[in-house]
C-alpha cells in the first residue's frame, strides 16, 4: 500500500511507483508497445463493418440536419409573426 501525503516533504524520499514509471519509459520502448497492440491486441473492421457503418453515419446525419432545419425554418416564422405584430 503506498502512503500518499498531502505534504510534499512529509514521508518516504523515495521515488512514487508512478514516478518511477515516467522515469524508466523511453520513447522507442512506446512505440514499440504501441505498434504491437496495434498489430496484435485491436480488432480491426472488415470493409462491410466499415462501409455499413458510414452508411448509418451519412443517413443520421442527414436525418439531424432536416430536423434542424425544420427547427431553424419554424423559429424563423415565429420570430417573423412577432416582429409584424409589435411594427
Amino acid at each position: 500500500v503506498e502512503h500518499w501525503s498531502p505534504k510534499p516533504g512529509v514521508g518516504s524520499s523515495s521515488l512514487s511507483s508512478r514516478a518511477k514509471f515516467f522515469s524508466n519509459m523511453n520513447i522507442k520502448g512506446y512505440f514499440q508497445d504501441t505498434f504491437t497492440e496495434l498489430v496484435h491486441k485491436v480488432t480491426w473492421p472488415t470493409w462491410n463493418d466499415l462501409q455499413n457503418s458510414a452508411v448509418l453515419v451519412m443517413v443520421t446525419s442527414l436525418i439531424f440536419a432536416l430536423i434542424v432545419a425544420g427547427m431553424d425554418l419554424a423559429f424563423s416564422n415565429i420570430m417573423e409573426f412577432v416582429y409584424s405584430l409589435l411594427y
